[in-house]
């Protein structure tokens, strides 16, 4: 994308020293980096330096740059539903009503269960499984949920038969599982792994740059958490859904509120969505993506707060407290 200065994207001159500012002040803890773009333009683009980990692996003081990978969490689980929706528009992925357990034939036993050979994608792709998850404890530990999941010797199944604690389709329960389901789905259905689906349908197509995807024991990738970018990558990908220059068809679907995450907050398919048109991504650490299409405008931060009680102060005040108010 091309590096424009702000004032030509009807922003306040002084906007990298708004954001230098906040910084200085101690308003974004752990920042490390900013990529603002509007109308398909660079208008902004921040790297600080700090402490940085590959999930759980530290690696020391970091030095961020235009080229240097992030972690994006979360983030992740956004992008697989984007890559579902690619599989989806190219016949390789079977609808979101279509039932989970028909695309594990291998699960029959499962399947004998009514209430569970009931569940469909779209319970995955919005988070409404109905089934007992919890996330709660750090991700070092194996109670957290998606720890002990890629723990399992059969992740998808490791899913899938965890108990219900509710109806399917009744409540937006936070799941890392239904993550991995829906990446595998498009595993089974493209005939890739999901990082070579991912660098052939949507990396490489929009010039995202380089990417890692951290793969459990099976070699598949980890859909719930695993992908790194650069923050120019991501916001190049932000700007793709915003444009709607791929899978143009599913990205309406994709970003349209579909059930309660919590107060004043709906989750779309993998995405959280508003009743305005905007979404975001969210990753642990600070790790967002913040798509405002009545304005143009696709804001991608990387942080490290990771696990942090406040990680969304950094991300929050970039967008509320910098960029939104420079606009002339």
């Amino acid at each position: 994308m091309q590096l424009i200065s702000p004032e030509k994207a009807g922003f306040a001159p002084d906007l990298p020293l708004r954001l230098d500012a906040l910084v200085r002040r101690g308003g974004a803890p752990a920042l490390h980096g900013v990529v603002v773009a509007r109308h398909g333009r660079v208008v902004l683009e921040w790297y600080g330096g700090g402490e940085d980990y590959v999930l759980n692996t530290p690696l020391g003081h970091v030095d961020f740059g235009p080229d240097t990978l992030h972690d994006l969490r979360s983030v992740t689980k956004s992008l697989v539903a984007l890559l579902y929706g690619l599989a989806l528009e190219s016949g390789q992925a079977p609808d979101p009503g279509e039932t989970i357990l028909s695309v594990f034939p291998e699960y029959a036993d499962l399947a004998a269960d009514p209430r569970r050979a009931g569940l469909t994608i779209g319970h995955a792709l919005t988070m409404t499984m109905g089934l007992e998850w919890d996330e709660s404890a750090p991700y070092t530990s194996p109670a957290n949920s998606e720890i002990a999941m890629e723990l399992a010797p059969d992740r998808c199944r490791y899913v899938l038969e965890c108990p219900f604690v509710e109806e399917p389709g009744e409540r937006w329960r936070y799941s890392g599982g239904a993550a991995a389901l829906v990446g595998a789905i498009v595993e089974k259905g493209t005939g890739l792994r999901l990082q070579e689906f991912a660098r052939t349908a949507l990396f490489e197509p929009l010039g995202a740059g380089a990417f890692e995807w951290s793969v459990g024991s099976d070699g598949s990738a980890l859909a719930a958490s695993g992908l790194r970018l650069t923050p120019r990558g991501l916001a190049r990908i932000g700007q793709a859904v915003l444009e709607r220059e791929v899978a143009p068809g599913w990205i309406g679907e994709m970003l349209r509120p579909r059930v309660p995450a919590w107060e004043g907050v709906s989750y779309g398919y993998m995405w959280y969505a508003g009743p305005d048109g905007r979404a975001s991504a969210m990753g642990n650490g600070g790790q967002r993506l913040f798509l405002l299409p009545d304005l143009g405008l696709v804001v991608a931060v990387t942080a490290g707060d990771y696990n942090g009680a406040g990680q969304d102060t950094a991300p929050r005040a970039v967008l509320e407290d910098v960029v939104l108010p420079a606009i002339t």
